[in-house]
Parts: structure tokens; sequence; C-alpha cells
């Protein structure tokens, strides 16, 4: 179903960010390194190193030709692939920005992190448009609905808080896990929102309402990503326990572990991203170990 492809080396430093590029062969990391790595999935090899950044990189996000480089100093760098160069930089965190996401039919850029802000810019001028406190720590992640109506955050303090995305008014506080929240998302068919924490749990909230459904004991340790399939029936988790889960995105069966304690390939040390490329063929993971590794999947 899911089998270790390759192993992209080259990261001197943890990595802590992955990207899709908007061509389907290609992808973007980033770290505790100086620059923002460009790879390709066609000759499974390093293309160039994209941008070079200041301070580590907690989140890379690509909207249209824009990529957006989150970074520990709280500066977003916004990087244009045609040009390829940095156009412009987004200042108004005052300590590290963790998540970025896009409204699309706002055209607006949302960004979250250590200072328990969200600012939200505009994606035609770049401007800051609104910023508003959420808690007075850290945000962690950040989930868009998929009609965009809905932004669901994950708090340090173990809460999922949901805000209306037309005048971001708090709708509900959703008390959610013991530890702070780690990853959030929406799955594709809206059915439900579901959160990963240090805690190790994996907690269901069904749509429309949130209410409660399944709580799974999912990893040993915290957990830091969370991705859907973008066609199959099926999302991947991966945590701090350096593991990778397949789990049916319907019942939450699980299918595979990706681990060396499995006798799998697999990372030696905490996994912190996963994305899946744009056509479903790869799964792309990487974490502390340096390492960006490649798995082929066959539903």
């Amino acid at each position: 179903m899911i089998t270790h492809l390759h192993t992209l080396s080259g990261h001197q430093n943890p990595i802590y960010a992955l990207a899709n590029a908007a061509e389907e062969n290609a992808f973007y990391s980033a770290g505790n390194d100086k620059g923002v790595v460009e790879w390709s999935l066609t000759s499974m090899g390093f293309v160039k190193v994209l941008a070079p950044v200041q301070s580590s990189v907690y989140a890379l996000h690509r909207h249209s030709n824009f990529l957006f480089i989150a970074q520990r100093s709280g500066v977003i760098l916004v990087f244009d692939l045609l040009l390829e160069k940095t156009i412009a930089t987004l200042n108004h965190h005052q300590k590290g920005v963790f998540d970025i996401k896009t409204i699309s039919h706002k055209n607006e850029l949302l960004s979250t992190g250590e200072d328990g802000t969200v600012a939200v810019w505009s994606l035609k001028d770049l401007s800051l448009l609104y910023h508003f406190q959420v808690i007075q720590n850290t945000v962690r992640v950040i989930a868009i609905s998929n009609d965009e109506k809905e932004v669901a955050l994950g708090c340090k303090d173990g809460m999922i808080r949901i805000y209306n995305s037309e005048d971001y008014g708090l709708i509900t506080e959703l008390e959610a896990h013991t530890l702070p929240i780690t990853s959030l998302q929406y799955d594709p068919t809206s059915t439900y929102l579901i959160s990963g924490s240090r805690d190790a749990q994996l907690k269901v909230w069904h749509l429309p309402d949130y209410s409660p459904g399944p709580a799974i004991p999912a990893h040993m340790f915290g957990i830091y990503s969370i991705a859907f399939h973008p066609s199959a029936p099926f999302f991947a988790t991966c945590s701090q326990d350096k593991s990778i889960k397949l789990w049916d995105s319907k019942n939450f069966k699980l299918y595979k572990i990706l681990s060396l304690e499995k006798n799998t390939p697999g990372h030696f040390h905490s996994i912190n991203k996963l994305i899946w490329s744009n056509d479903g063929r790869y799964l792309i993971s990487t974490g502390d170990d340096r390492q960006v590794m490649v798995w082929e999947f066959n539903p």
C-alpha cells in the first residue's frame, strides 16, 4: 500500500516545513538551515536552494506563484516563484510564526504563532488588514474549512477555537486535549475536523456543530502532522515517536505503521511534517533527522 521509495539528504539541521510546488513533480523543504530547498520528484534529487533565510523556518505555504516562508524571528518572507526572488517581508509577529493559510475567496492570508495573535494580510497588496489576540501564548496550527467559512485554531492550552472567516468572530471553543494541540485538519468530505496533540491522541469533531466523535490513542508521543490524501479515503499522521501511520478516513482503521521499530524503513528522530504530492502518488515526510523521505502510495 505504501512503500519507501527514496531518501533525500542535504539539509544540515532539523527540518520543520514542507510545501508542494505548483507543478506536480516538485516540492520545497525548510527548517533550521540557511535556505529553502527545492526538490524534484522526477529525478528524486536536489534542484536548488530557492531562497536564503535569516532564521529557522517553521512553516511554508504556497498560494499561486507566491511561497510564504514563516520564520522563528516572526518575519514572513514572500517569495515570487516566477521572478525567483523575495518581493516582500511581512512584519507583525514579535515571536515565531508556526502556521500560515490562505482564504482564497477573500484574497486573505492568515498567520499565527508564539505570540498568540492571528494576523490577516491582503493577498492583493500584502498589507496587514487586521489582527486579533487569541490567547496569551502559542497558537500552533490553523485549519480552514473546505467552504472557507470557518477557521479552526489549535492552541497551546489544549483548546480548539473556531472563528467565522467573514468577521473573525469567535463561534465556539472546544475543550479538546490535555496538552498543546500540534496538528489540525478538516477532512476533504467536510464531515469532521480532526486534531492531534502532544497528548498523543487523535480526536474527531463532527461537523457542522463540532460534536465530539472518536478519541483515538494514535501514537506514543506528540502528533505533529495530519495529512489527508487528495483523492483516496486515507490520511497519514506522524509523531515525535518516529512513526508514520496510515488510517482509513471513514472508519479510522489503522492500515500501516512505518517505523524502524516495526522493521520498516523510517526516520530515526521526531517526524515533524507530512504532505502528499499534488497527484497523490507520493507521501513526503521529514523531521529532526535531517532526512526527507519519499513514500510511494498504491491504494
